[in-house]
């Protein structure tokens, strides 16, 4: 397995839901995000630049979350993901989102894993 970093419970203010009436105001969501190292660790020599910047990735998911409405929490795990790989050009990233919506529950989460599509 990878070196991974994670970022646990980033909290995601968005509009978001199904109706209309639930997307018009904003919602706090929480994300998993596990990003997947582009090498060992110990090969990083303490060296920032070796590494993806992990407060970095947290402000862009943020503004990512914040940029449009959505209806589905699907969505918006896609596009971060998609964010994640494309913009600091991690390998492979898993997200988990958690949104308080149902009264009988603790959360409803989608997760899902993307790699990036090597060039031959």
């Amino acid at each position: 397995m990878p070196d991974q970093i994670h970022l646990t419970n980033l909290q995601l203010r968005c509009h978001i839901g199904v109706p209309d009436d639930e997307r018009a105001a904003p919602q706090l969501l929480h994300a998993d995000v596990i990003i997947h190292s582009r090498v060992p660790f110990e090969t990083m020599q303490d060296d920032i630049a070796q590494t993806i910047d992990y407060a970095a990735v947290a402000t862009r998911l943020e503004q990512i979350a914040a940029e449009k409405p959505r209806r589905l929490i699907e969505t918006l795990a896609a596009d971060l993901a998609k964010c994640v790989l494309a913009e600091f050009a991690a390998p492979a990233v898993e997200i988990t989102i958690k949104k308080r919506i149902l009264p009988q529950t603790d959360h409803v989460a989608v997760r899902l894993f993307r790699e990036a599509r090597t060039k031959a």
